[in-house]
């Protein structure tokens, strides 16, 4: 899978001058400022702990050089770069203060995103063997959205909807309100515009049917389904639609639930409980 575009550089700016201004508050570094000579030069390098896969580089660039002026940054690793303990990610010149004063926002993002990236690649390495893609939820940390999925891509995988109003997806509580499937789907058909797709949720094969019967569904959702049941649910499919498989998907589920046929798999584990990756940044004296 060829690797995702570059993220947005005024999304990384705006991210990463938040995230300065909160770690930095009123009165800066106060520790570099008192320990380090303010014309004291050095050259530090980011280096991976622990195997991984890589995003977020672009935030070791914009973290420095909105601290100070005159940093150099060299990226020596791509995001989507498989790493093995020891690697160096990037080495980075400059003011010693400068690079003190942004080393933790730098390393928040890196080890957070490539924390995604590397749970992902994880699950995509399971399902390999299988058409079923691994794709993420709106299951992310507030603010951080399009990053977050982002690094989704970098791991191998792809994206749901960005937002509530990318796709219809109906659930099992639109469901109830809006008085069944069929009322729900027919709604939903007339309200949506020749571009929106409409997927809908259901947790047993009596309501793929009453689905399959309206023929209005672009997606159907097979949600908490045993394989054998998501089987069973994509034969009765024979690719009138596209199937997803979502609901307490783990590491040691992902495989058997791919085999069963589905076309996607969605996973909220990916952004929303993801162990970060264990990089360091080094000064290199």
């Amino acid at each position: 899978m060829p690797l995702p575009a570059p993220l947005s550089p005024l999304l990384v700016d705006d991210l990463a001058r938040m995230a300065l201004i909160e770690d930095l508050g009123h009165a800066g570094d106060i520790t570099s400022q008192a320990t380090i000579p303010a014309n004291l030069e050095t050259k530090a390098v980011f280096r991976a702990r622990e195997p991984g896969v890589l995003a977020g580089t672009q935030f070791i660039e914009a973290a420095f050089r909105l601290v100070g002026p005159g940093t150099l940054t060299v990226i020596l690793k791509p995001d989507g770069s498989r790493l093995e303990k020891g690697d160096i990610i990037a080495e980075v010149t400059g003011a010693a203060r400068t690079i003190l004063s942004g080393e933790r926002v730098a390393l928040n993002f890196l080890g957070r995103l490539s924390g995604i990236a590397s749970a992902t690649a994880r699950y995509v390495g399971e399902v390999s063997h299988t058409r079923a893609a691994i794709v993420c939820t709106r299951k992310t940390t507030p603010g951080l959205r399009g990053i977050e999925k982002y690094a989704v891509r970098c791991g191998g995988g792809m994206n749901h909807r960005f937002g509530l109003d990318d796709a219809i997806l109906i659930k099992d509580n639109h469901i109830a309100v809006a008085g069944g499937v069929k009322s729900a789907l027919e709604a939903a058909r007339a309200h949506a515009g020749h571009l929106v797709k409409i997927e809908i949720e259901v947790d047993n094969l009596d309501q793929l049917d009453e689905v399959l019967a309206t023929g209005l569904a672009d997606v159907v959702m097979l949600d908490n389904m045993h394989p054998d049941l998501m089987r069973q649910g994509v034969a009765r499919v024979a690719g009138r639609m596209k199937v997803e498989a979502s609901g307490g998907v783990r590491l040691d589920t992902v495989r058997a639930i791919a085999e069963s046929g589905v076309d996607m798999i969605s996973i909220g584990a990916l952004t929303h409980s993801v162990k970060v990756l264990d990089i360091g940044l080094d000064i290199d004296l």
